[in-house]
């Protein structure tokens, strides 16, 4: 059976490996592990007992949550454009532009490939440098570009699986080199509320060559609730509107995202939490001979010592210790021997420690 695509495939596992999940810990999918904000929970609720709420069709236009996020992100809101996930607005977005060929730097989220194959574009691999923590050389980037006569590249920041963060300054200047050659940036900002202060959101009114992705599920844990926007210029905002099916994000989904904006604390404590728990889970790893990459989000790609087999390492994990980490193997660029895990708290990130440390033994 071949490995899950997609972190956080607990029944899938359970069905494979002939065990009950009941009691596992997931480790395997990037989703803030302090669950979603108690406002969120408490919106949905109300908006459940009003009998509008699931009687209506959604906006069309989704003007509520369309003005939640462009106040949010300081854009205007001809400039944003919404769907139940990044990859449907990456797909309507390659559809709008006509994209024929992308640069894309591997490894790399493998739904980015099965997208541009899907429209028809033809994908030049880039692979990043395990020496270089897998982070972006902007001009190593720019020269390959005009090597290869792309006229689009897709990049994620921070990047996934390696969590490496490519600083504002320098993906700035990227971009802007882009566009000289004429080549669309299309940014994956999946993970970037965990460095806000880098997001490029705010930069598209000046750059016409980028078009920014954003999720808003990961970080206000509630990917049940599927929602994603992207911020360009208006006429390709419209223009990805237009590709995109009608009524793709649901009441609920608008109600509860527009909820989560309104707690500022609970971001506040997430990146306080995470960036503690991320530090010692790094030093802890290496105390057991595990390598993790310089992580800018909350979730470490891991490099085991020499000898380990990664997808053997992953199944005893599972199967002996119930802890589900996401196995690598089939991250195109990616070498072998890597495993990527979540942060979670101290103390379930200390249970996963050591049935690593049993594994390893």
């Amino acid at each position: 059976m071949m490995l899950p695509a997609h972190g956080g495939q607990m029944r899938a596992l359970a069905a494979r490996f002939g065990v009950d999940a009941r009691g596992w810990l997931d480790f395997s999918a990037n989703i803030n592990p302090e669950g979603p904000p108690a406002g969120v929970v408490e919106a949905l609720r109300r908006a459940l007992n009003e009998p509008g709420t699931l009687g209506e069709y959604p906006d069309l236009e989704e003007r509520e949550l369309r003005g939640a996020i462009a106040l949010q992100g300081g854009v205007a809101v001809e400039q944003v454009a919404i769907a139940h996930g990044v990859i449907p607005l990456l797909e309507a977005s390659l559809r709008s532009l006509r994209v024929e060929r992308c640069l894309l730097p591997v490894p790399a989220f493998s739904e980015y490939r099965s997208t541009l194959e899907r429209v028809g574009v033809a994908v030049t691999p880039y692979v990043l440098e395990a020496e270089d923590g897998f982070r972006y050389e902007g001009a190593r980037l720019v020269e390959a570009l005009r090597r290869g006569g792309q006229d689009a590249l897709l990049l994620a920041n921070p990047q996934n699986p390696s969590g490496a963060l490519c600083g504002r300054e320098e993906m700035l200047k990227l971009v802007e080199e882009a566009g000289r050659l004429g080549v669309r940036v299309l940014l994956d900002e999946a993970f970037i509320d965990y460095a806000a202060s880098q997001s490029l959101c705010g930069e598209v009114g000046r750059m016409p060559n980028l078009t920014v992705f954003r999720s808003l599920t990961k970080f206000y844990g509630v990917p049940g609730l599927r929602v994603a926007y992207a911020v360009t210029e208006a006429g390709l905002a419209c223009g990805i509107k237009g590709q995109v099916a009608a009524w793709a994000v649901t009441t609920l989904a608008g109600i509860g995202v527009r909820a989560a904006f309104e707690d500022a604390e609970y971001a506040e404590r997430t990146l306080v939490l995470n960036e503690g728990r991320r530090e010692r889970l790094v030093l802890r790893m290496g105390e057991l001979g595990i390598e993790s990459y310089a992580p800018g989000a909350n979730f470490l790609l891991l490099r085991l010592p020499d000898g380990i087999d990664a997808s053997a390492c992953w199944e005893r994990l599972i199967v002996e210790h119930g802890i589900v980490l996401r196995d690598c193997s089939n991250f195109e660029g990616l070498p072998g021997g890597h495993l990527r895990c979540l942060v979670r708290s101290d103390v379930e990130n200390e249970r996963m420690l050591l049935a690593l440390r049993s594994v390893l033994s």
